[in-house]
């Protein structure tokens, strides 16, 4: 078609609109299109502006498929075999179809069976199921695919168990012998063992000297063999909140059921059984008071009891056997009854006297009334024989379903799983909470209950005035009630045994509702389960599927009190007439039980003499297909004779009346009072109602309403709604062409037709929307067919397309209103999408009758003008006619028969006729549609003419036979038409399209498959299928609903389908552009690659650091991405070649995530990480990374083999480049999913490729892909299998700590204040230790399942996939990394590059990583250094330090593979190392120092296998050929032995990592045996402090950092002459006196600058600076606030020297912080320092220990019970039961008393001791409690061995303790050096005792301010008479006489001053006492005063004797020797 006729509208959409909305979404993005800094590199495009994409046709049409043959040009194609028709058989739930066999049926029934008879149509795609929308990747998916992985062998995990992995159990029997055998000194027994153990097999063709590039190949090689085929399926799922789009093909449309109970009737017995008895099931919901189930009839009866019935019955049908029914319940409630009523045969006597033997004879008195029982029966025999063709009604009871559910218990079983079962339209509606709003207790669920037998024994007796629902209702009502009225009633007793339960699945022998058998249906002979219709309490939206036409008639109630005669035993009898006829009574009334199926006449219940009755009937009917007007219910009244009189009737007529089924054409339902005839109705009756008053005929109660009755129909025929029933009625009289129509009152005229039948589709909004929806596959189908076909009426074509449209719009509308709950996850209606889906078809798609009808005459109609076009819309089309309207079908004037007969048939193309150019562009495309080729034409014709001409045609087919005249019809195409409605409607109308486009999308899209398929079409070009005016239509829908989605961000925009990569092309062919640009997203790159492009422009705009509000993008823009390459690595047409292909899209990838680095979370854990390595390279300025100085990694991370360089962050000076580009930081998922995309693009890209781009970097961008590579080895680490048990434990512990922090919230015990301050320490739960790597604990990511309780085998299988994804991470980097080095080996920049890329090997080794990875990541590691040994041995030592430290910790592994790649590694390092230089020292000293620091730290450390590798380097160097010559093999030896040496001293500290005071002795021990190597020492030292600091013991923790600071203080002193340096040790003296043990070993053993010594970086002024810093943070953390003051005296000159103003202003802070808490803690008491015990060992099981005295210092306010529990719990753990024992008492230990089998433990508390002269130093408390050497402890004896006795035996032993050194030390425990011991005695007891009361009184005395009550207490002791060994009774002993010994004169006198002294201060005490009482105390004071007065008078004669040498007269030189020294000293 030249482009001149293309609709000028066309023009302007077509291309236009679609941009003008890509630049509408950029703006709203963005602001302005420029406002991005982000431009595209090589053509300058910002990435908001979106480029123009190739057009995917001409690029396919440009390469010939010859061109470029292969499984990538079958990618780019679309599959040929895409697109297939499937008719899918219609599932039947019953053996037969149950749908009317009779012939004439009327349009409207046949319609309807075809519609629920014929098969599903799908428009099936073959490939639909790769897309992830079909088949989305969930974690049940990956679990599936992620079976069959190898399990990784990782260190931790082997550690983890206690046997080791297989391949080591032999060699671990083989160990070094007993450590303690071996003392340090004793080498030669180290040398012997070690020579004795076996070695790893060696790595072959290790020691060859093979070309570096063989090397390489080799590797790669090996690292290509065993690889994940995809690394996506080992990362969690995408997040299913994320997905771009879900889909899933909706079920079929099936029946609704709601949870469906199955009730068994077992057993009915009476206390008497005389006559047969009835059963009716129902149920009832009380609170709606409506009925909800229609009856179900059984029998109970014996067959000896039915035979009374023989006269009337006739063979009873199997189906009426029925005795268990399936109920449906759509929404449970409590309030649902099942009701069971019993009715018996007719018998004279009202209710009450039938029922009274049943009440009044017992079972048991059978005997005694067996003449009454036979009475009794005689008379149930006569009126069976009689009257048993009648009822009456008899009892009656109910259960409460609630109390059944509830008490039978509720298993743990979904109470949603009969949603499974049968999924309905109603289903989410139904599991919804229920509208009701009442009360709680309304979730109630019958679909899962544990089945229950119930025996039913009381029944109540029917009330024959009270038969109707509403008193049933009021009775079910008060039975809910405690004190229920029926209660008291006497009841009918009876047993109906009854079994309730959740029915089936597919139950047996089930009967449909029709009596249709159910599948499945093994035997027809069977008893059979009836299903009982439901009559839901409300609306229940679900379509019909199945045929189905019942009638239910329910007689209410009939008044014949005015009727005069004998009219008192009243039946109804119910007749479906077919005619007026007696004999045309329709056998279509369902039998109740033991009768036929099917009866021609029922009655109702008869109650006795009542002319008034009421009913409870229910009769169903069978409604016949075809319900004429002459159809009708007949009612005829009876009085049954109860007695037999002769010449009387059984049964007499007594009244007549009739309901006329059909009014209107429609069937009647619903209540109605009718008039009663006493006269037979006249001929003619059944076409009026009794209403008419029929002359001459007579009338009870004069024509009045006396019979009340209801009529309800279940119809999927008739709609019962007027707007619906008057719509079918127009469709189907148009297609049968039926005029004149009687419509109501109306007759409707071909001329009227049109107008009604518009008018009928705008009211189809009012319709019922139950019924809208039941019967929506009708209604859709219908306006289907108007839009398709529009009417011919009278010759002309009636364009109802607009009208038919909205109608659609309005119905789908309220289709989808009213089932909002029954929504899939897209918010599409699941009913609308199955209609689309399966029950949708192309009208007239069946093959017609070929030839024979001759051409149609098609008259132009004028009809019907609407609002046309919007004007903008047809400016431009045909200039002959502008009065385009889409309802008009040709331009006024006509188109002569000739012309319409030969477009008809030929199909000429006259698009350049008048005629043709006015509506074939513009026009409605009605007019002269050309018959479809699949309508009889030929197929290659039809491909012929479509390709000229496609739009329209005109079908000239009929499926009447040719003798009838055919009716005319033209035939459109869907698609076609609802595009231009769409196009052309009105706001309104497009507004209601627009919410529901997917539903009309959808419709096009079938339609459009449907019609290629059926006309043959999937052949022709793609571009030649469709006319151009449709495309145009579509682009202008594209543009109009992309608009509306950018505009209105509120509303839920349609999903968008997820992109494929199919979209895109991609060729080895193409211009081939600089590589670069293939990673950057360039303006080629986003027009070839379009939708690539267009996706990774949004990642690219989502991630920039300005976009604002792009957080909540991240994860959403991420997960896009992660969902596409997760649907590449899962879809098997990707075979590996074509994935690197299809990588190729995603290279920008890499620049994007290159670019966001500083915004990724920090998985190595510490700021300053993410610019580590780019830092190094960046010498540009402006570069982001721009970090000045390097990082310098700590030694704190090399012990604890962590990442290389966290450490000093502080000397990372951020720059403000980061600042400028910080942004929003990405959250660890979001982070860690975009670095698995990364991983994803590095795996599967060429790697010529990115070798190509790596070259192009600058030094920066590289440095910044190297960061990308550090991160993606963090963010993957391996956790381990005990990381996931303990993730485990802790989510359920979180769990319930929120619930506890939730009710802490809610009860309000918690202040916002506190909630902060615990999140803000909860934050970081490790404190601020960042710089530790063993938070292995910690997951930076959400785990792949938030379940709480997962199983072991769930946790060992997510450890499984962990730990593949870890080793393929892992692999994956080492790739790239190889192939960086391959790039940057000859560029300038290439040392530092390499050492980036060697910081990064060496990171990957330093994690937990696989063994599988390891032999690569060592192996590539062995290839750098060989390659670039000046890396490791020219260039700063960190890097060869941390090398070391890996590889050693590799040596200790207990995997062997890892041990032999680890061995072999360090045996070349020192062999290289020798070949530079001739000795190793470097590494030597390296391994030592790695060796300490490994042992000191790592708990899981096994020393046998290091054992094992020192000695498999030791083969190595005696199978080195090479260096045979040399000295290396002997230095080998010579380290080799040395490490030994070092692991059997720390063997020891294994075997006491639970004894912490052990362990820290050894590490103390091990220490000090570095003392020559301050390095080493220096290690230790901080091994130490960290050991404390996880202990608790801050204070000796800080002297361990002041020991390392006093070591490098020393070295630095030797190595230069600083004023501002500490010049050694004796500068911390004051900080503590042990600190001297540090000072240098002389010059000329050692020199600082030799080669490796004091290299590490702790040995600079920095390093001192940190190392005091941590000291002075110890000592805060301890409350040592003065030590605080004494560090910062040192370390305060360095900063003044180094003028750093920032730290000084800090410190002195930090001072002034400590000086206040000292100020605030003055009396000491509020900080406590330690408490002291002695602990002595004794026994041979202590081994060192055995008779060792130590002083251990204990936390703060130990008592001596908790230290003794702890020893002794800890030694008996260590050597068992019964060997442990605590002695008791503090008096010496004799050695030859205790057992030699035993071990002994004596635990004493000590006091700091402190001679008179040393406490006028010690004044403060912290005085008191710092620097402490000297102990005491005080044992009490008496000389015949008790501890206490007379206080003139009483002696006492002080021993006085001294240590090793002072406390606090860097131990806890300290040895005893010195013992001394003084024993007083009895008489010195009672002189100390006396100075401690009257110091005692004198404190109380004294006291500031006083304190009466400690006062009063101090005197009663003093002063009490009653205290026993009070001072009276003291002085008594001892003063009563003067000792003869003259020794002892000095004791007496000093005791006698003694109590002078007591004497003054009781005195004292008792005036301060006087002064502080209140008056009422002061009794209680003249008692003390009285007590003192009488200790005075008796101490009186005591204290005055005089000593007879006292008494003489003193020379000078003995006054002399009382000066100074003690008393016992001047008597000697």
């Amino acid at each position: 078609m030249a482009a001149a006729e293309r609709r000028a509208f066309a023009h302007k959409i077509n291309r236009t609109v679609a941009a003008e909305v890509r630049k509408q979404v950029s703006r709203e993005r963005s602001g302005s299109p420029h406002s991005s800094r982000r431009c595209s590199s090589s053509l300058g495009v910002p990435l908001t502006e979106v480029i123009e994409p190739l057009d995917f046709e001409d690029v396919l049409l440009s390469r010939p498929p010859d061109v470029e043959p292969g499984p990538l040009r079958d990618l780019v194609e679309f599959p040929a075999d895409d697109l297939e028709l499937l008719l899918q058989p219609r599932e039947c739930r019953t053996t037969e179809l149950g749908i009317p066999k009779d012939g004439k049926l009327d349009a409207q029934v046949r319609a309807a069976v075809e519609m629920y008879t014929e098969d599903w149509i799908i428009a099936h795609r073959r490939y639909q199921h790769l897309s992830s929308a079909y088949s989305p990747i969930t974690t049940e998916t990956q679990r599936e695919r992620q079976k069959g992985l190898t399990r990784q062998v990782f260190e931790q995990d082997a550690s983890g168990d206690e046997k080791s992995g297989p391949e080591d159990s032999d060699d671990l029997r083989h160990s070094s012998g007993s450590p303690e055998d071996t003392p340090r000194s004793s080498g030669a027994s180290g040398i012997f063992d070690l020579k004795n153990l076996a070695a790893d097999s060696l790595l072959p063709s290790l020691l060859e000297r093979v070309a570096a590039e063989d090397v390489d190949r080799r590797n790669e090689a090996l690292r290509r063999q065993h690889r994940a085929r995809t690394l996506l399926t080992l990362y969690p799922a995408p997040d299913e909140d994320e997905a771009v789009e879900r889909c899933s093909h909706p079920e079929p449309p099936c029946e609704h059921f709601g949870q469906r109970i199955l009730v068994k009737c077992l057993s009915l017995k009476f206390e008497i059984e005389i006559e047969p008895i009835f059963g009716i099931l129902a149920l009832y919901d009380v609170r709606e008071k409506k009925k909800i189930s229609e009856n179900f009839y059984f029998d109970l009866n014996s067959d000896s009891v039915k035979g009374l019935l023989r006269a009337h019955g006739t063979h009873p049908a199997i189906s009426t056997l029925a005795r268990s029914a399936i109920f449906s319940v759509t929404y449970p409630s409590p309030d649902i009854f099942l009701v069971i009523k019993l009715e018996k045969v007719l018998q004279q006597g009202d209710i009450s006297e039938c029922c009274e033997p049943y009440m009044v004879m017992k079972e048991v008195d059978t005997a005694k009334n067996k003449e009454k029982l036979e009475k009794l029966r005689l008379a149930a025999e006569q009126f069976c024989t009689r009257l048993g063709r009648y009822r009456m009604p008899f009892a009656w009871t109910a259960v409460h379903l609630a109390n059944i559910v509830s008490s039978a218990g509720q298993p743990d079983r979904d109470s949603d799983s009969e949603g499974e079962r049968r999924p309905a339209w109603t289903d989410r509606r139904r599991r919804g909470p229920p509208d009701r709003t009442s009360s709680g207790d309304d979730t109630c669920s019958f679909s899962s209950f544990r089945p229950a037998t119930l025996t039913v024994t009381n029944f109540f007796k029917q009330e024959a005035e009270r038969l109707s629902d509403e008193d049933l209702f009021k009775f079910l009502a008060d039975m809910r009630r405690p004190s229920s009225l029926l209660r008291r009633l006497r009841p009918v007793t009876a047993q109906l045994k009854i079994d309730i339960s959740p029915a089936p699945e597919n139950p047996h022998f089930c009967l449909s509702p029709e009596l249709l058998h159910v599948k499945p249906y093994p035997d027809p002979r069977g008893r059979p389960t009836k299903e009982i219709l439901e009559f839901p309490t409300r609306e229940v939206y679900a379509p019909h599927t199945s045929y189905r036409n019942l009638l239910y008639v329910y007689p209410h109630s009939l008044n014949f009190s005015s009727r005069q005669g004998s009219v008192r035993n009243l039946t109804v009898r119910v007749q479906y007439m077919a005619g007026e006829d007696p004999s045309q009574a329709l056998p279509v009334i369902f039998g109740k039980s033991s009768c036929s199926e099917f009866t021609r006449e029922a009655f109702t219940p008869v109650v006795y003499h009542n002319k008034s009755p009421e009913f409870y009937e229910e009769f169903k009917l069978h409604l016949p297909a075809c319900v004429t007007e002459n159809h009708h219910l007949l009612f005829t009244f009876y009085h049954v004779s109860c007695q037999p009189r002769p010449g009387t009737a059984l049964e007499t007529p007594v009244g007549f009346t009739w309901i006329p089924l059909l009014q209107h054409g429609r069937l009647r339902t619903g209540p109605f009072c009718l008039p009663v005839s006493v006269d037979q109705p006249p001929p003619s009756y059944s076409v009026l109602t009794p209403d008419v008053a029929l002359p001459g005929m007579r009338w009870v109660d004069g024509h009045k309403g006396v019979f009340s009755v209801e009529l309800m129909a279940v119809s999927s025929v008739h709609p019962q709604d007027p707007y619906l029933d008057k719509f079918f009625t127009l469709v189907h009289v148009l297609e049968e062409g039926a005029f004149p129509f009687r419509l109501k009152d109306g007759v409707l005229s071909e001329s009227t037709v049109e107008q009604e039948l518009r008018a009928s589709l705008a009211a189809l909004r009012l319709a019922s929307p139950e019924f809208l929806v039941a019967f929506s596959h009708h209604v859709l189908d219908k306006l289907v067919r108007l839009v398709v076909r529009p009417p011919i009426i009278g010759g002309q074509i009636v364009n109802l397309g607009r009208g038919a449209f909205e109608a659609m719009a309005h119905v789908v509308s309220l289709i989808h209103r009213n089932l909002e709950a029954a929504q899939d996850a897209r918010g599409h209606c699941l009913l609308l999408a199955a209609y689309v889906y399966y029950a949708f078809r192309l009208p007239g798609t069946e093959p017609s009758l070929l030839g024979g009808a001759p051409p149609v005459t098609v008259q132009p109609a004028t009809l019907a003008r609407g609002p046309g076009r919007p004007a903008s819309l047809y400016l431009a089309r045909s200039k002959s006619i502008s009065s385009s309207n889409p309802d008009l079908a040709v331009a006024p004037g006509s188109v002569d028969d000739e012309v319409s007969r030969i477009l008809a048939s030929k199909g000429i193309d006259r698009s350049h006729s008048w005629v043709n150019s006015a509506y074939a562009p513009g026009g409605s495309k009605a007019v002269l549609r050309r018959a479809p080729p699949y309508c009889g034409a030929d197929p290659r014709q039809a491909i012929d003419r479509s390709s000229t001409r496609t739009s329209s045609y005109l079908e000239s087919s009929s499926s009447a036979p040719p003798a009838t005249q055919p009716r005319p019809t033209v035939q459109k195409l869907l698609h076609e038409e609802l595009a231009l409605q769409w196009v052309v409607s009105g706001s309104a109308v497009r507004e209601a399209v627009l919410q529901h486009a997917w539903f009309f999308f959808q419709l096009m899209v079938k339609s459009m498959a449907l019609h290629l398929i059926l006309s043959q079409r999937l052949d022709t070009p793609r571009k030649l299928r469709f006319p151009v005016r449709f495309l145009d239509d579509i682009a202008a829908l594209v543009g109009s609903v992309g608009l509306e989605i950018i505009t209105r961000p509120t509303r839920p925009s349609p999903s968008v389908s997820s992109t494929t990569s199919q979209s895109s092309t991609f060729s080895s062919q193409a211009p081939d552009p600089k590589v670069i640009s293939m990673f950057e997203l360039s303006g080629p790159f986003r027009q070839q690659h379009f939708l690539a492009g267009l996706l990774l422009t949004e990642l690219a705009l989502a991630l920039e650091p300005e976009a604002e509000g792009a957080s909540q993008l991240h994860k959403k823009v991420i997960s896009a991405v992660h969902s596409l390459l997760c649907g590449h690595d899962v879809d098997p047409r990707y075979a590996e070649a074509t994935v690197k292909a299809v990588a190729e899209l995603y290279l920008p990838l890499l620049s994007i995530a290159r670019d966001t680095l500083p915004r990724l979370h920090d998985f190595a854990e510490g700021p300053g990480q993410r610019s580590r390595l780019a830092s190094m390279l960046d010498s540009d300025t402006e570069g982001e990374g721009d970090f000045g100085g390097t990082i310098n990694p700590s030694v704190a991370m090399a012990i604890a083999g962590g990442p290389l360089a966290p450490g000093s962050r502080a000397s990372i000076s951020q720059g403000s480049a980061t600042g400028s580009r910080s942004g929003c930081p990405l959250s660890a998922e979001s982070s860690r999913t975009l670095l698995v995309c990364v991983l994803w693009v590095l795996k599967n890209a060429e790697p010529a490729l990115l070798q190509h781009w790596a070259a192009d970097l600058s030094l920066p961008q590289l440095g910044r892909l190297l960061d990308l590579l550090y991160l993606c080895l963090a963010a993957f680490e391996y956790k381990g299998k005990k990381a996931f048990e303990r993730i485990n434990s802790l989510t359920f512990k979180k769990s319930l700590d929120m619930k506890a922090r939730l009710e802490e919230a809610i009860l309000g015990t918690i202040g916002a204040r506190q909630e902060m301050v615990r999140r803000s320490r909860e934050r970081s739960p490790f404190g601020n230790q960042e710089n530790v790597r063993w938070r292995k604990s910690v997951t930076h990511w959400k785990q792949t399942s938030d379940r709480v309780d997962k199983t072991k085998d769930e946790m060992e299988q997510e450890a499984l996939v962990e730990g593949n994804l870890a080793t393929e991470v892992s692999l994956v980097v080492l790739d790239t990394l190889e192939i960086i080095v391959q790039t940057v080996i000859l560029s300038e920049a290439r040392e530092s590059v390499l050492g980036a890329v060697l910081k990064v090997v060496l990171y990957s080794l330093g994690n937990s990583q696989s063994a599988l990875f390891l032999q690569h990541g060592l192996a590539t590691q062995r290839s750098l250094v060989s390659k670039f040994p000046e890396l490791l041995f020219e260039e700063d030592t960190e890097l060869c330090a941390d090398l070391c430290l890996r590889l050693l910790r590799h040596c200790g592994s207990r995997v062997s593979t890892i041990r032999m790649h680890a061995s072999a590694s360090l045996y070349l390092l020192m062999r290289q190392n020798f070949e530079i230089g001739n000795n190793f020292a470097r590494v030597k000293m390296q391994v030592t120092m790695s060796l300490s620091s490994l042992v000191g730290t790592t708990q899981s450390f096994s020393e046998e296998h290091l054992r094992r590798s020192l000695k498999t380097i030791l083969t190595y160097a005696e199978e080195d050929v090479g260096l045979r010559d040399s000295t290396f093999a002997e230095q080998v030896q010579d380290l080799m032995f040395n490490l030994h040496m070092i692991l059997t001293d720390t063997v020891k500290m294994k075997e006491h990592q639970e004894d912490p005071e052990m362990l820290i002795d050894l590490m103390y021990r091990i220490a000090r045996g570095y003392q020559g190597s301050p390095d080493l020492r220096l290690t230790w030292l901080q091994n130490m402090a960290g050991k404390h600091a996880e202990l608790g013991n801050h204070a000796e923790a800080a002297q361990c950092m002041v020991h390392a600071a006093a070591l490098v203080a020393e070295y630095l002193a030797l190595l230069e002459d600083s004023r501002y340096l500490p010049v050694g040790c004796v500068s911390f003296q004051n900080i503590s006196s042990n600190v001297l043990e540090e000072s240098a070993i002389s010059d000329d053993i050692l020199s600082p600058d030799e080669e490796g010594f004091c290299s590490g970086k702790h040995f600079t002024e920095l390093g001192l600076v940190g190392l005091l810093e941590q000291a002075a943070a110890y000592f805060t953390m301890g409350g040592l606030y003065e030590a605080v003051n004494e560090v910062y005296k040192n370390l305060i000159p360095i900063l003044e020297a180094h003028r750093d103003y920032k730290k000084l202003a800090a410190v002195h802070g930090k001072l002034q912080e400590a000086f206040t808490k000292i100020m605030h803690q003055s009396s000491g008491w509020e900080r406590v320092f330690g408490t002291y015990f002695r602990v002595g060992f004794y026994g041979a099981r202590f081994g060192d220990l055995d008779e060792q005295e130590f002083v251990y210092k204990e936390p703060s306010i130990t008592k001596l019970a908790e230290i003794s529990h702890r020893l002794e719990e800890f030694y008996t753990e260590r050597f068992g039961e019964d060997v442990v024992e605590i002695v008791k008492d503090s008096n010496p230990v004799d050695k030859t008393k205790l057992d030699s089998q035993k071990a002994y433990i004596q635990i004493t508390y000590v006091e700091p001791h402190f001679d008179t002269y040393e406490l006028k130093d010690r004044v403060t408390y912290f005085d008191r409690n710092y620097g402490l050497r000297t102990f005491l402890f005080c044992t009490p004896f008496t000389p015949d061995g008790r501890a206490h006795g007379e206080l003139h035996e009483q002696h006492k032993r002080k021993t006085l303790l001294s240590t090793d050194h002072a406390f606090p030390y860097i131990k806890t425990r300290i040895r005893v050096c010195h013992r001394e011991e003084t024993v007083l005695t009895p008489v010195e007891v009672a002189i100390e005792d006396m100075q401690k009361k009257t110091r005692e009184l004198a404190f109380a005395t004294e006291q500031d301010p006083p304190d009466a009550k400690m006062l009063q207490m101090v005197l009663q002791g003093s002063v009490g008479p009653t205290v026993n060994q009070g001072p009276l009774e003291v002085a008594q002993v001892f003063l009563a006489e003067i000792p003869e010994d003259p020794k002892l004169f000095r004791h007496h006198n000093k005791l006698r001053l003694c109590f002078k002294d007591f004497c003054k201060k009781c005195e004292d005490a008792l005036r301060k006492n006087k002064a502080l009482i209140g008056p009422d105390q002061k009794e209680y004071h003249r008692e003390l005063e009285r007590n003192y007065t009488r200790l005075r008078e008796a101490l009186q004669p005591l204290l005055t004797q005089r000593l007879p040498q006292l008494l003489a007269p003193t020379t000078a030189s003995l006054r002399n020797s009382l000066n100074r020294a003690s008393f016992r000293k001047a008597d000697l």
